[in-house]
């Protein structure tokens, strides 16, 4: 009997021979690293017109970056007309890339030693010689994949992060670099969280894939956590909380204008009566991360799955999907069905082979996947290719 290899610790090509687990702990959110050759013989997920054609379009967020007499300049599009390619020192970066092509998702996707809940998008970026967007920082983790023409990176972790005012791009102060190295095709450079960075271009034509990921403050967790509560409340009143303001013991006033204190510890006791537990935790959680892209857009796709038929589904590109224990999230949204082995497959691969027999419908459990399936086939949240044979 074979025992399954836990993918976490195999060593990655695109680690540097690296496990998931070696990285996560020696890296991840701790220190830069150097891939050579991370990606053998790349190609870019997209062509350099492709992206052009993509920054013309209004569902497609962009920026245009140069540097004109020494000051910095940004326009957002969509563009008409974008510099001569070899007109010196401007970038065009194109965000979301992976809700318009396939090949940009798959790659995105490669990085799935990573929760996925974490994972946010992929920007590709085409620069001119000495293209680039100046010294700056991330508040997130980023992996930066050379795939066409050669960059300079120059990067440290210092700890003055001040800007320098009134420009239109976050640009340091007072930038002081560690390590100074050239990314041919291929290699890839990771920066964890406020690590200093600037990227020049030495070639025309230089494309960089810049993988990132969520990273929410505090306060914004704390404000979807406290409009989970009220919408609960909305759905289900607990009975502690169900009964009405009194204050039979108020003595009369002198200055009616002033909030009474008693309502005041009212209105703070009733707060400390809402649960916020990991029930609430886990639906705000689920559907605030799964909640797709604004500017993806899904198009019904014809097709039914059929009892006992066989075949492959994958989630759409633009599609997020988590699950935690049986709760089961897609596209913003809490599934009614539980999170099976089958489903959950599909969030944690994106694509996942039927048999026959699982798509029988003898038993309960396999028409209530079955229906929520084509329910997903019908949104084009999913797409099903049947076996022919």
């Amino acid at each position: 009997m074979t025992t399954r290899r836990d993918p976490a610790n195999q060593p990655l090509p695109l680690l540097g021979g690296l496990t998931p687990n070696q990285f996560m702990r020696d890296y991840w959110q701790k220190k830069p690293l150097v891939v050579r050759q991370a990606f053998p013989n790349p190609k870019p997920p997209v062509r350099i017109t492709d992206l052009k054609k993509l920054s013309r379009r209004d569902d497609v967020e962009s920026r245009l970056i140069w540097r004109d007499a020494d000051s910095w300049q940004m326009k957002h599009g969509p563009f008409g007309r974008l510099p001569a390619a070899q007109s010196p020192n401007w970038t065009l970066l194109v965000q979301s890339v992976d809700l318009h092509d396939d090949a940009a998702a798959d790659l995105l996707y490669q990085f799935n030693f990573v929760p996925s809940a974490r994972l946010d998008d992929l920007m590709v970026s085409i620069a001119s010689e000495g293209g680039g967007v100046g010294p700056h920082f991330d508040s997130y983790d980023v992996f930066l994949i050379q795939a066409q023409g050669r960059r300079r990176w120059r990067f440290g972790q210092q700890q003055d992060l001040s800007l320098v005012p009134d420009l239109p791009l976050k640009i340091l102060s007072r930038f002081t670099p560690e390590q100074d190295v050239v990314l041919e095709p291929g290699d890839m450079l990771y920066l964890p969280p406020n690590a200093a960075h600037d990227g020049v271009a030495l070639d025309h034509d230089c494309m960089t894939l810049s993988v990132g990921f969520k990273a929410p403050t505090a306060a914004m967790m704390a404000q979807r956590m406290l409009e989970a509560a009220a919408d609960s409340l909305g759905l289900e009143t607990p009975a502690r909380l169900k009964h009405h303001f009194r204050d039979p013991s108020q003595r009369a006033v002198s200055e009616s204008a002033q909030l009474p204190e008693r309502l005041i510890q009212a209105a703070l006791k009733s707060v400390r009566q809402v649960a916020l537990n990991q029930s609430l935790a886990v639906e705000c959680l689920g559907a605030w991360l799964t909640e797709p892209n604004q500017m993806a857009r899904f198009e019904s796709t014809e097709g039914f799955i059929e009892p006992g038929q066989g075949g492959q589904i994958k989630l759409d590109r633009r599609t997020r999907m988590l699950f935690w224990q049986r709760a089961l999230f897609i596209n913003g949204e809490k599934v009614p069905t539980a999170a099976n082995a089958l489903l959950k497959q599909l969030a944690n691969s994106r694509s996942v082979f039927l048999t026959p027999t699982q798509t029988s419908g003898k038993s309960h459990t396999q028409n209530q996947t079955l229906d929520t399936l084509n329910d997903w086939l019908d949104a084009g949240w999913i797409h099903w290719q049947a076996n022919t044979q």
